[in-house]
């Protein structure tokens, strides 16, 4: 059974997704352990706490330095004998020593078809107003592993959603999320789970 963390800074629909893909046998062989949160009013805890799981506030303000905050994060989920880390909405940036412990066993959903509106800044309904700036046609979402840089790391799956002439930010953000980040989220964690991802460098082969 792969033991699960998930990173959430905010309302957590990502998260409610999962949660609601493993009730529905979407996903196997996965369980989530604990639920962190940097943000004592993210509603992504009351989530966790309705659905039974750990809800855990580690937040860098209850830290003496940024340092101790990074070790903490990583020890808590060492402790927990995590076998997955899901940033699913994380404001934080996972510190290298993060990193490094859990190499391809941390996964990031992002809103855009990577390489196109990702990096530093690139988050929320930055990301969406900066494709309908652009005018493109298409965007989407994208599940790619971390590494240490932004965004960078090698791409799972991604899935393209229409922009439509009327969209504004909120309309777009809305529509990705339905269309794309509660689709292949989910169907990543499954593939994980079941040892049907394979990481080769910067390629990803399913199956």
């Amino acid at each position: 059974m792969l033991r699960m963390a998930v990173l959430v800074s905010g309302g957590g629909t990502n998260l409610q997704a999962i949660m609601d893909a493993i009730d529905s046998g979407k996903i196997t062989n996965a369980e989530i352990v604990t639920v962190i949160s940097n943000n004592a009013g993210a509603y992504a805890l009351e989530r966790a706490r309705k659905y039974g799981v750990e809800a855990l506030l580690l937040s860098p303000k209850d830290h003496p330095d940024r340092e101790a905050f990074n070790l903490a994060l990583r020890d808590a989920l060492v402790e927990r004998e995590i076998d997955l880390v899901v940033l699913a909405g994380y404001l934080v940036v996972v510190p290298p020593v993060v990193i490094r412990e859990f190499e391809n066993r941390i996964i990031n959903i992002h809103p855009s078809l990577i390489p196109s509106f990702c990096g530093t800044g690139c988050y929320g309904l930055h990301v969406h107003e900066k494709a309908l700036d652009r005018g493109v046609k298409v965007s989407g979402a994208t599940v790619h592993f971390v590494d240490e840089g932004t965004d960078t790391g090698p791409i799972i799956m991604q899935k393209a959603v229409e922009v439509e002439q009327d969209d504004t930010p909120q309309t777009l953000q809305r529509r990705i999320m339905e269309q794309a980040e509660w689709v292949i989220l989910p169907q990543v964690i499954d593939l994980i789970a079941n040892d049907k991802v394979h990481v080769a460098g910067k390629k990803v082969t399913l199956g």
